[in-house]
């Protein structure tokens, strides 16, 4: 007979807990099934599933670990399990897997609540909770309050009774609390993104950069009129494009490094594109704005590619015309796929971020698509959305925790 035990282990973590008891467990050439560790403010939490053979007496195991464990000032809680118990549990391998991502700008009891009840009324388990964010601070001053992050990643067995509707019911609960939820199936493609595609307006910048050229052109209130119509899906974009472009004829040329030289950073921008960066990723603008803005910005965060349409002159004048094929809502989709076939990456390692109507099939045809801070229809059509955070808080949803970057950036570069 073998005998299998969960050991259960509690107390003030402190270096040499884990070699101390596993090093009781080698001297019975004790087999682990199974292990997990955590600290929660310096209190260590620990789980094992382990085997004892026919030929080691159990009694010298457990006399050895509750001494053990006695003398390191921790509690050791040990509790048989059953064959027909443990023969369950490998049984439930290979069930499917999923990561939910709650993110909101502080941590409450009442969202992590509501979410917990959505899981479970679906009948899945969640094997573990892991914070991404940073430690809070104890305080909040003013000058962090706009930007806190918080963010907790659930981990969940099972399937689903009805995937649908419990996207439905996640949906719902960030319209009830100041939260967004991504909910993604737990593949390996989920951890290894490769490329991220940004729209450039109201997304990496908090500007309509043909709105800030009609504002040039004494033309803002048609253009910013009809602008709000395309992003809303009142217009086709290439029609409301002609008609925009249209009333900038005759503008400067020059004027456009004055519009480029005020436009601000989406929040989170920078801290996003570098960490892209650093971890190897291929990053692209695929908007239906425009070149020079689209070179600006690369320039400034260190796009890979950019595609966009051109504003055509003569003369040192805007003419009124787009230069070329114009990016319109398809035309963003094929490109992303481009893009992607040309680096040999699948478009399940892609990653597509837009806020309007002409970014929706875009979205569609990435792995992960997200709405940012986007318009209702957007939103309401897109799997993923991140209303509450900046840009940097899609870090998040491909696993990539706040010390992940502090570590980055402490380590020397070679």
């Amino acid at each position: 007979m073998q005998d299998t035990l969960l050991l259960h282990v509690t107390g003030d973590d402190r270096p040499g807990l884990t070699a101390s008891l596993t090093g009781i467990l080698a001297q019975h050439d004790i087999q682990i099934l199974d292990i997990n560790q955590t600290v929660i403010h310096r209190t260590l939490l620990m789980g094992m599933l382990v085997r004892i053979p026919p030929k080691v007496e159990s009694t010298n195991v457990l006399k050895d670990l509750l001494f053990t464990a006695h003398h390191l000032a921790l509690r050791l809680r040990m509790t048989p399990v059953e064959d027909a118990e443990y023969d369950a549990w490998v049984g439930r391998e290979g069930k499917p897997r999923y990561i939910l991502t709650l993110l909101s700008r502080e941590l409450h009891s009442a969202q992590v609540s509501a979410v917990a009840n959505v899981i479970a009324a679906q009948g899945l388990n969640i094997d573990i909770i892991t914070r991404l964010s940073g430690r809070p601070p104890r305080t909040i001053s003013s000058d962090n309050v706009k930007t806190r992050r918080a963010c907790v990643e659930f981990s969940v067995r099972g399937k689903p009774k009805d995937e649908d509707a419990l996207r439905a019911e996640l949906m719902e609960l960030t319209r009830a609390h100041p939260v967004d939820i991504a909910w993604q199936r737990d593949s390996v493609y989920r951890r290894m993104r490769r490329l991220v595609a940004f729209d450039m307006d109201s997304t990496l910048i908090q500007h309509e950069v043909i709105d800030e050229l009609a504002r040039e052109a004494g033309a803002f209130e048609r253009v910013s009129a009809i602008t709000e119509a395309a992003m809303r899906g009142e217009l086709d974009f290439r029609q409301s494009l002609t008609q925009r472009v249209a009333l900038l004829k005759g503008l400067d040329v020059s004027v456009m490094q004055r519009v480029a030289d005020r436009l601000q950073l989406t929040e989170g921008a920078e801290r996003l594109a570098s960490a892209l960066k650093q971890f190897g990723y291929k990053t692209a603008i695929l908007s239906g704005g425009f070149n020079f803005f689209g070179r600006h910005l690369q320039e400034r965060l260190g796009i890979d590619y950019v595609r966009t349409n051109d504003l055509e002159s003569e003369g040192g004048k805007l003419t009124g015309r787009v230069k070329g094929e114009i990016v319109d809502a398809q035309r963003k989709a094929d490109l992303l796929r481009e893009i992607a076939a040309g680096e040999n990456i699948s478009l399940q390692q892609t990653i597509a971020v837009g806020d309007g109507a002409n970014d929706l099939p875009m979205l569609a045809a990435a792995g992960l698509g997200i709405a940012f801070h986007a318009k209702p229809l957007v939103a309401q059509s897109a799997r993923h959305q991140i209303s509450t955070l900046g840009l940097d808080g899609i870090l998040y949803l491909i696993g990539v925790r706040d010390r992940d970057l502090l570590q980055e950036a402490a380590e020397p570069s070679h």
